[in-house]
């Protein structure tokens, strides 16, 4: 697959979990891919040593996308290394049980900052980019819980909704410029954020299992290669909740 080639892609959180599978499967499609970490090296360099077997351009970049300062140097850095960001995948995240009276306000702020204004932080940092090169494609991987409450907690579930409101805004006001603005929404992927929660369990999921990582990834890769989808929500969550 070839669709493509030549474009740019940045993935937040790109070194493990979906991020990591997202990160694979648009440079099988043949674009050249920055994985985004904070904390682990060691796997964003792993992600790109498997894109470069796939022969295309990868790098790994530390940036905590929940700093201004961070994201604009982030994305210097990728326009410097391989080029204009083409292809945003804003899928860094953090999720953290607790029962809406167990939360503090810290853990709400972190949750708000690290979910949805990362979000906000990274699209704003690109749009301008994509708008003069009349092309874009901009996938927020929200959340089940943004549906349905999910099975974190009020405060993920808040940040999750932000993000598809978020995507709602972008996907109206750069229609004209050749961007699309889309959300996914997964339910209980098997990744290590799923499989630590105790509250995750595979009887919520109406077909019985956790689903693939790269169940969310193929739809990812769909959307990047779409002309015609923005301001969309896809669902893939095993029939949790139907639209």
């Amino acid at each position: 697959m070839t669709e493509l080639k030549n474009r740019v892609a940045l993935v937040t959180g790109g070194s493990r979990g979906i991020g990591a599978g997202i990160a694979v499967a648009l440079a099988t499609a043949g674009a050249d891919v920055a994985v985004n970490y904070r904390k682990r090296s060691d796997a964003a360099h792993a992600i790109c040593a498997q894109i470069n077997v796939l022969g295309r351009r990868a790098m790994a970049v530390k940036a905590d996308v929940s700093v201004a300062t961070e994201v604009k140097r982030m994305v210097a850095e990728v326009e410097a290394n391989l080029g204009p960001v083409d292809i945003l995948i804003n899928n860094a995240g953090i999720a953290q049980p607790r029962k809406l009276e167990e939360i503090t306000e810290a853990e709400w702020d972190e949750a708000l900052t690290v979910n949805l204004k990362s979000v906000f932080l990274v699209t704003q940092a690109v749009i301008g980019g994509m708008r003069k090169r009349g092309w874009g494609r901009i996938i927020n991987i929200s959340s089940v819980a943004a549906q349905t409450g999910g099975a974190v907690g009020p405060h993920y579930a808040a940040s999750k909704a932000g993000m598809i409101g978020l995507t709602h805004s972008c996907a109206l006001n750069y229609v004209r410029d050749g961007i699309t603005v889309n959300a996914i929404a997964p339910a209980l992927i098997e990744t290590e954020m799923v499989t630590s929660n105790m509250n995750a369990k595979p009887s919520l999921i109406p077909m019985g299992h956790f689903g693939s990582v790269d169940d969310v990834a193929s739809v990812a890769v769909m959307l990047a290669m779409n002309d015609y989808m923005t301001g969309q929500t896809i669902s893939v969550n095993g029939g949790w909740y139907m639209t």
